[in-house]
Formats: C-alpha cells, structure tokens, sequence
C-alpha cells in the first residue's frame, strides 16, 4: 500500500463536458443554469464562482463529482449569492462551509449521497430554504440553529445516524414533509414517526406546550414574498399585517383600474421601442456569432496542434518505459540465477551439515568410550602444557633481552648518526616496558581466572565451528538478497508492473521461509555447542586445574587447514618480525587477509587497528620494523625468499592432509544501499519477517508494527551489518 496518493486526473470526456457547458453558460440568451455534473472535479473551478457572479445565475448544478470541498481556498461564498438551487448530491463533501449562511438566496439544497457527518450553524441563517435533502449521509444529530429556516417545506434525513429530533423543530410551521428512518427513532417514538409528519409535529408541539396548527396557515406570507421577511417567533403578527394589507388592496383596487389603462399605453410604445432594440441585438448577435466562429477555429487548430505535441511526447515516454522493462527484466533474471544457486547451494549444505552431524555423533561416541584414558591424556597434557607454557615464557623473557641488546647497540649506533632518535628509542624502551607487564598481567590474570578461560574457549568453539560459519555466511547472502529485492520492488512500483511485482514477491518469499529456516539451524547448532560445552564443564568437575586452557589449547590446535596453509605462506621476515615483537596472535590475521612485507611497509596505525590489532605501542612497532626490513630488502632482495626447508615441509603437510570439506557459496552481489521509507534520511539496516522487506532504519523500524511497504505484521527484526 503506498504512502503519499497523487490526485486522480479526470478524463479527457469529462474535462470536454466541463468546458462545453462553461461556454454554454457564457453564450447570450442562455438561461440561469450552470450545469457541471458529472465531470469527475475533486473541488470546484474558479471560473464556475466567477460565472456565477458575473451571469448573477440562479441554478448551480454540481452532482456526481468528487467533490471534498464546496469553496476552495482562492474563492469566496459570497459569489454564489445570488443561487436559489445548489445540488450536490452523489459527492464526498465531508462538510459544508462554516458561513453558508450567506446565501441568503437559497431555496433548495440538495447534499445527498456524501460524507456529512455534522451541519455548520450558521445554516439556520437561510431564511428563504425551502427544501433541505440530506439523504444518506453520516449524521448523529441536527444543529441546534435549524429552526431559523422558517420557509423550510421539505426535510430528507434519512439513511443517516440521527435517532433523537430536536423539540425546538416544532417551531418550523411550514415544514409540509419530514423524512426520517422511523423504525429506528428514539425519539419521538417509533409509532410517532411512522405516523407522518404532522403526528410528528404535534408530537413536538405538545412537548413544547404550544398549538400546533397546520402548515398551510403559515405559506401564504412564504409563496407571496418568497421566503420574506416572516418571522418563525412572530405567527400573530404575520396574520394581522396579512389582514391589514388585504384591505389595503381593495381601497386600491380602483387606482389600480385607472392607471392600468394608462399602463396599457406605455406599453404599447415600450413594444415598439423594444422591436428596434431587438432588431439591434440579432445585428449585434450576428456579429458575434461571427467572431465566435472565427475563435472556435483559432482553437481547434490550436487544439490539433497541441494533441499532435503531446501524442509525440507519449510516443517518446512509450519508448523510455519499454527500456525501463527491458533493464528491469535483465535484473530479474539475474536476481532469479542468484537465487537458484542459492537454493542449489543450500540444498548441499543441508546434505553436509548431515555428514557433519553424522561425524560429530561418531566423534561423541568415541569420546564416551574413551572417558576413563581421556582423564589420564588430560592430565599429561595438563603438564605439558604448563611445560609448554613456561618455556614459552621464558623463550619470551629471552626474546626480550635479546631486543633490548639490540636496541642498545642500535642506540648507540643511532645517537652517532643521528642523536635527535633518542627521545623516540627511549619512547619505544617505556612503551615495550608496559607492553610486557600488560602480557604478564594477562597470563597471570589467565591462568588465575577459570571463568574468563571457560569464556575464551566458548567463544572460540563458536568461531572454529565449520557449520556456524557456513550457516552466518548463508544468512549474510540472503540478506544481500532481501535488500536488492526490496531496492527493485520500489523501483517496479514506480512503474506498476503487477505481473512482475507478483514474481518478486514470490521470490520474497522464498527467500525470507529460506532465512527463517537459516536462523533456526543456527539456533539450534548454538544449542548443540552449549551442550558440548555443558558435557565439558560436567567433567570439569574433577578439580583438575587449568581444564578451560587445556580445552582452549585444543581449539587452537584444531586450526582448518586453509588457515594453516595461508599462515605457511606468510614471508618469513614477516613471521620473524612477529615472533620477535610478541605478536604471534595476529599471525592468522595477517595469514587471513595476505598481507605481505611490502604491504604492511606502506600502510598506517589506523589500517592494522581495522584489521584488529588495538595496542597503540605495538601498532608503531610492527610498521617501522616492516618499513625497515623492506628497505634493506631493497638492496639485498634474497631476504624476503623463504628458506627451501621451510617450503618443502609445508608442501609435505599440505599432502598428508586431507582435503577439507569447502562450501561453494554464491558470489556476492554488489552492495546496494537503500534509504528508509520513513525518515528518507537513514539507510535501511532491518529485514522485517514473514514480508522480507529491507525498508527501514534501526531507529524507525522499533516504532512499527506493520511493514510501511506491505502493511503485513512484523514478527521478527533482524538487524543488517554492513561490511566494507
């Protein structure tokens, strides 16, 4: 469902209506009519208020339009001041103007058939209305001011919600037909209403305390005056001036004799006169019809001319749409191969997940049979371990005291070139000092605290798990998938192409039962891994010291193949440069990303803090040590090649071991970002679930509960992370 509606433009036949009968209004001798119905207006023209004012015409007809407003915002009521008769029924007027009651000409006001759910009060200020229809409307209840209307012969309020008639109506005494749902009335009672509307009135009447008498006392003074200057209050003294002025007229009815002969006269000079003026106007009137002709011409060529321009302009845009279809269908079925494959490619996930499982089910199994040796294998490996682990320390301790030899002669040999490096080496010395007491704080803090390791080795179970991986990256395609869809359902959109918005939608759909189904084995390997880790903790039981290192060095031996083999194929200046600063942790990073001597010579701190290398000190270190290496190696370029021993061993391991199962995935798609629906500001970082729709923002999407693009309810929120 769309947001914002454009206005609907109507058609060319109404639009030649409306101007026909304006220049029909406009013509001499035309009558007091201004008819312009059913020509498809969401509001009334200027020029029919202009008509009206200029051509003082007595009949406005407006039905079957589309009518919301009566006056618009550049006119003013008071230009239909001199209308008796305004019908505009079968509209959508929501409601009349607040100062209708200007129109103190009107007589009949037809507003059947809209959406009037209340009457303006100064409706009681039509003294002259006759006939009031308000069939079919949404009415609760009449203004309080209706008895002003005191010509009021006809009342229709039916098909409305009005169920109480306000007692103060009895006080309209020319009221001949009143129109009411009496079924449902409740006051005055059912019987009442069904009864007419005379029983009605002296129902009303009787309540007030007042006589009731017959309407047809009451329009003698109404059809002389035409609505007049009766007052609804003031009944006696309408009857006595009606009687003072009837013997009035027989006193004058002898005048009147004698000067009808004279006016007979008058008469017959005023006709002569007026045959010479008529014989002017049909000259003057024959002129004109000339010129008319002369200018309908004028405007018909004008007309073709216009008609030819925009049947050019269609052509052309013609032209522009069938491009758009073109490229929109080469997108489809690109979409539509990515999606196959993705289908494809999950299907034989599925089928490797289940060998997996199957495998990781043999391996449990083993386990279980090897408790009672695992125990003892745990407890030499405990000690090797700690072997390992302070051999490690103090190969480190060397480490350190072999650098700091080589920083001093390098100080000194500096201080003798160049003594302004001095402030900078003793910088580096504090800066490494805090280096290892940070990396003996950790150790120390390490092997003291059970639960930090228990944590470390969680989270790496989670990282190292081959299927948790395979499963993220899945979930990442089909989000890139969600986002293009979503991206070219807006743009097709534009275009109103239902044939292929249902193909996106069907695709959608697949694509978010597909992610939901992701986010469940997800779910569920997140499961299996706490209950490993549970079986874990449960034989940890034992009091055995170090168990979480102990597991967490597992881990770290249990490295995939393609992590090893990328590690081997790191420059051995470069893993040298690593061992030497203590670095070795970062050595699958700068594996994972290939990162090469030469490389690392040019890049910045804040490019090695990207990667995920934070320690401020050792960020410096490793780019002046790289920048260093790579200028001598400049000169002599056989440091940079790897030894042959090292080469031949590594392609040894790499065929002793067995190839790893690897996942084909989709290549990925070209990251298109789109903005938010609703704010237009931010860009849409939220897949919302069943829809599948990437509309909206983190901050607008909390707010929802429908999807702004397909009105379906949310039922889930998965938040994008953008990669760069």
């Amino acid at each position: 469902m769309p947001l914002f509606f454009r206005k609907r433009k109507p058609s060319d036949e109404a639009r030649r209506r409306l101007e026909y009968q304006m220049c029909l209004a406009k013509e001499a001798g035309a009558d007091d009519i201004l008819d312009i119905s059913k020509c498809e207006l969401s509001e009334l023209p200027y020029g029919a208020f202009a008509t009206c004012k200029v051509l003082q015409k007595k009949v406005l007809i407006a039905h079957t339009n589309c009518l919301t407003s009566l006056v618009p915002k550049t006119c003013s009521i008071l230009n239909l001041i001199t209308v008796k008769v305004l019908d505009l029924h079968d509209n959508q007027l929501a409601s009349l103007p607040a100062d209708i009651g200007q129109l103190t000409s009107l007589q009949v006001l037809n507003v059947e058939k809209n959406l009037l759910k209340a009457l303006p009060d100064s409706i009681g200020d039509l003294v002259q209305l006759q006939t009031l229809n308000l069939k079919c409307n949404k009415l609760k209840a009449l203004p309080p001011t209706l008895p002003g209307l005191r010509s009021l012969r006809t009342l229709d309020i039916s098909e409305n919600l009005v169920r109480d008639l306000p007692q103060a109506l009895a006080h309209i005494r020319t009221l001949e037909t009143l129109t009411l749902d009496a079924s449902s009335m409740n006051y005055p009672p059912v019987d009442t209403c069904s009864a007419g509307t005379e029983a009605i009135q002296q129902f009303l009447c009787e309540a007030l305390g007042i006589e009731y008498n017959p309407p047809s006392q009451y329009l003698l003074p109404v059809l002389e005056s035409d609505g007049g200057e009766t007052s609804v209050d003031g009944v006696s003294r309408t009857v006595c001036s009606y009687a003072e002025d009837e013997a009035k007229l027989q006193n004058k009815f002898l005048d009147y004799e004698k000067r009808k002969e004279q006016k007979m006269q008058e008469k017959l000079e005023f006709e002569r006169w007026l045959d010479l003026e008529q014989r002017g106007q049909a000259q003057l009137m024959q002129q004109s019809h000339s010129q008319k002709g002369e200018v309908l011409q004028s405007m018909k060529e004008e007309q073709m001319r216009l008609e030819q321009d925009l049947t050019r302009h269609q052509e052309r845009l013609g032209e522009e749409r069938l491009r758009l279809l073109e490229q929109l269908k080469q997108m489809e079925q690109g979409v539509s191969g990515r999606i196959q494959k993705l289908l494809e490619e999950n299907q034989r996930q599925k089928q490797s997940s289940e060998i997996l499982k199957s495998l990781e089910n043999d391996r449990i199994r083993m386990e279980q049979l090897m408790a009672i040796t695992q125990e003892e294998a745990e407890q030499l490996r405990r000690k090797e371990v700690a072997a390992a682990m302070q051999q490690m320390l103090a190969e480190t301790y060397k480490s350190k005291l072999l650098q700091m030899a080589y920083e001093s002669r390098r100080q000194d040999l500096v201080n003798q070139t160049c003594s302004s490096l001095a402030k900078m080496d003793q910088k580096f010395q504090q800066i490494l000092a805090w280096q290892q007491l940070d990396q003996n704080k950790a150790i120390s803090q390490i092997l003291q605290e059970s639960e930090m390791q228990k944590a470390a080795f969680e989270a790496l179970q989670v990282k190292r798990d081959l299927m948790h991986c395979q499963i993220r990256n899945q979930i990442k395609l089909i989000e890139k998938e969600l986002l293009q869809l979503t991206q070219l359902e807006l743009k097709r959109q534009q275009l109103d192409t239902e044939a292929l918005q249902e193909a996106i939608a069907e695709q959608r759909r697949a694509l978010s039962y597909l992610l939901q189904q992701l986010l469940k084995e997800k779910k569920q390997r997140e499961e299996e891994l706490q209950d490993i880790l549970r079986e874990l903790e449960s034989k940890s039981e034992t009091k055995q010291e170090n168990y979480w290192l102990i597991q967490y060095q597992r881990l770290l031996d249990q490295k995939p193949l393609s992590l090893r083999l990328q590690e081997e194929g790191l420059e051995h200046q470069l893993m040298k440069l690593l061992k030497e600063l203590s670095a070795e942790q970062y050595v699958p990073i700068f594996a994972h990303h290939r990162i090469s001597l030469e490389m690392l010579s040019c890049m910045l701190p804040g490019d090695l803090e990207k990667l995920g290398i934070a320690e401020a000190g050792l960020q410096h270190s490793i780019i002046r040590k790289a920048r260093e290496i790579h200028a001598v190696a400049k000169t002599i370029p056989e440091l940079l090649k790897p030894l042959e021993g090292e080469e031949t061993a590594a392609l040894e391991e790499a065929r002793e071991e067995p190839p790893s199962t690897k996942v084909p995935s989709a290549p990925p798609p070209e990251e298109q970002r789109c903005e938010c629906v609703v704010c237009l500001e931010q860009e849409a970082q939220v897949v919302f679930l069943n829809c599948g729709h990437v509309c909206c923002c983190q901050g607008c999407s909390e707010a929802l509960n429908t999807c702004p693009l397909c009105r379906k309810d949310i039922v889930q929120r998965i938040r994008l992370f953008y990669s760069c």
